[in-house]
């Protein structure tokens, strides 16, 4: 059976996250209901990340084998076709039998964005966080830098997550400014846990709140305590942008 790994974005708002649940729409049930009446059978939908309920995604990744003879072009109009305006397959192609988009990750990307005028606009509700009032953004783009490289990162980790070790490696961690009022953070890596980006924004802003000295982030990462760092910050401003696989 031809395996392909397809790239889709979505607007994460009125889903329940990637991952197929008992209740709740699901983008990962969505695929699978979509591939199921193109294959005519049960397709198994693999994804690179269990992005979150409100969770929004440029550039998430899955694989899935069909059984069906199509070419990429068309599996890309067939399943659009049967996706809801809010979840779109970008592009398609064939990929080896044994790929998977979550092992074979090398590097994930994602953004946060801050809305941080006195007014949110309402067109960007769905997609910020609306944080009113001055924030010290060379303050937070300071410490966002020292979150870089291998570190134990159990302080910003969802409470009762299950993993086998919490030491993940943190490529780039930077923080820029758009215009008067929108604050984006940029994050990657090889691997996130669970809440990690969103607990890391929440410890960047009480930072540029002025609340907490710069290395005061070098504390929460080795006190390896949730409860040392920062809020869990809302899902809406949080995007999956890509992931990457090498060469």
């Amino acid at each position: 059976m031809p395996r392909f790994k397809i790239v889709l974005a979505y607007d994460g708002t009125d889903f329940v996250g990637w991952q197929r649940q008992a209740s709740g729409t699901s983008i990962q049930g969505l695929l699978e209901d979509a591939l199921r009446a193109l294959d005519d059978r049960a397709v198994t939908v693999t994804g690179a990340g269990r992005t979150d309920a409100g969770v929004h995604a440029l550039g998430q990744v899955a694989a899935f084998s069909l059984e069906r003879a199509i070419d990429a072009g068309a599996l890309v109009r067939a399943v659009n076709a049967r996706l809801p305006e809010a979840v779109r397959v970008l592009t398609a192609c064939e990929a080896a039998a044994a790929f998977n988009p979550r092992f074979d990750a090398r590097a994930k990307t994602y953004r946060y964005r801050i809305w941080n005028g006195a007014v949110l606009s309402p067109f960007e509700r769905r997609y910020a966080w609306h944080v009113p009032g001055a924030l010290d953004a060379d303050a937070m783009a300071a410490a966002a830098r020292r979150l870089e490289g291998r570190h134990d990162f159990a302080a910003f980790q969802a409470a009762g997550s299950e993993v086998a070790t919490t030491e993940r490696t943190i490529f780039s961690s930077r923080l820029s400014t758009s215009g008067a009022d929108v604050i984006s953070y940029d994050i990657s890596g090889d691997g996130f846990l669970r809440h990690m980006v969103r607990s890391m924004v929440g410890t960047l802003v009480e930072i540029g709140r002025g609340r907490r000295r710069v290395e005061w982030i070098d504390d929460v990462l080795a006190s390896r305590d949730r409860a040392a760092a920062g809020p869990t910050v809302p899902a809406a401003g949080l995007f999956l942008v890509s992931v990457d696989y090498g060469p």
